[in-house]
């Protein structure tokens, strides 16, 4: 039998390749990671839910009984998706240890 080709690729280009790999699927994990988004989110829209509190009308407040609950929500929202945002900041997603393999269900492997 004869050996595969290799098209041109030395064993340094694929771990190359493969660590290039690896670095950008971190940074997207941490691109995507939920909390960005979930604060994100909350931001906008309590900024959105906030203005309309700070906007409202004398009669739009009489139909909610005098309480302000455009402005109370949008405060709330905004402290949640700012809360979201700094434990995002103050603890972010660990990457993998350099090598480090799933684990399996704990057996010993055969070589």
């Amino acid at each position: 039998m004869s050996e595969p080709e290799h098209h041109g690729y030395s064993e340094k280009d694929v771990q190359r390749e493969v660590t290039e790999l690896a670095g950008q699927s971190t940074t997207a994990a941490r691109l995507f990671d939920i909390r960005r988004i979930i604060g994100g989110l909350f931001v906008v829209y309590g900024v959105i839910v906030t203005v309309a509190g700070i906007t409202v009308s004398d009669a739009d407040l009489d139909k909610a009984e005098g309480v302000n609950i455009n402005l109370w929500t949008g405060l709330g929202m905004l402290l949640l998706g700012l809360f979201f945002l700094a434990w995002l900041k103050l603890r972010p997603a660990a990457p993998p240890p350099p090598g480090a393999e799933p684990e399996d269900d704990g057996e010993p492997r055969q070589s």
